[in-house]
Order: structure tokens, then C-alpha cells, then sequence
């Protein structure tokens, strides 16, 4: 039967290690084993294949399995550890993201603290370039500042 599954094979395309030979379903349709060895053209396999007697094999796949049980880790932050980085700091959080982070953290609050009165049109526009500058770290530095300088009109945030 090598020869029907070398032409199973050929007809659909695919190895002939995925072609398999069903002789429980021959014996169900009433046919022989004799018969299928005799059937020798493309068209005798191709009556077999749409019979069901010869089957191809589903391709097999790449398991997804050890990937999705990786990204739980990932997800609960395990493997992230310098052994595993790959990039640059930068390439894994470009500094522009962190400094529109910080400055516009830092711009809201300035305005926040205007529009509250605890600093005045000036000074807030003082500080605001000061941020611009680079010149407080956080929003915490800039509490810290005010405090220090005794700029704030109501003492403590």
C-alpha cells in the first residue's frame, strides 16, 4: 500500500508520513484490502480519500503552552531581572516618556497651587520655568522647595 499512500500523498499536497490508511472504515464500506492495493491511479486513491478509508493527518503546530505560562510569570513580574533585559534602560522606558511623566505631573500641580492662591502669578511663573529647566526631580521636590523658601502663602500643602 506504499504506492496509494505515495499518491494520496502527491494529491493532497502533503508528506506521506501524514497520509494514513483506515481499514476499519474499508471493512464498514464493504471493500478489501485487496481492492485498495489494486486501486493504482490518482483518481481510484482520490475515491478512497473522499470515502474516508484514506485520511491526511492534520498538520501539526508549535504548542502555545510553555509561551502562555511564561507571560503569567511576566505578568506577576518574574523574569524581568537584569539577566533578562535585553535593550538598553532607555529602550525599555524612552527618557522623553519620563520626563513628559514628571513634567506634567509637576506643571499640574503648579497650576493647582495657583489657581489655590498658595503661590502668586509670579512666583508661579518662576517655578514654572524653573520645571521647565529640569531644576526639581518631583512633584515632592517642588512641596520641599516651597517649604524650605517659605514661598507658599499658607505654610504647608
Amino acid at each position: 500500500m506504499k504506492l496509494q499512500k505515495k499518491l494520496a500523498a502527491s494529491l493532497s499536497g502533503v508528506s506521506e508520513s501524514r497520509v494514513k490508511i483506515d481499514l476499519e472504515k474499508l471493512d464498514e464500506l464493504g471493500g478489501s484490502v485487496d481492492d485498495l492495493k489494486q486501486s493504482i491511479t490518482k483518481n481510484d486513491v482520490r475515491s478512497y480519500i473522499n470515502s474516508g478509508v484514506i485520511i491526511i493527518r492534520p498538520k501539526r503546530g508549535t504548542s502555545r503552552g510553555r509561551a502562555r505560562k511564561l507571560m503569567i510569570q511576566k505578568r506577576k513580574g518574574r523574569r524581568r531581572g537584569p539577566g533578562s533585559r535585553k535593550g538598553k534602560a532607555n529602550a525599555r522606558f524612552p527618557a522623553k516618556q519620563e520626563w513628559m511623566n514628571r513634567i506634567r505631573k509637576q506643571r499640574s500641580f503648579l497650576k493647582e497651587i495657583k489657581d489655590k492662591e498658595e503661590i502668586t502669578p509670579n512666583m508661579f511663573r518662576q517655578l514654572y520655568r524653573k520645571a521647565k529647566g529640569g531644576f526639581f526631580r518631583s512633584k515632592r521636590h517642588i512641596k520641599l522647595y516651597l517649604e524650605e523658601h517659605g514661598l507658599s502663602k499658607h505654610g504647608k500643602d
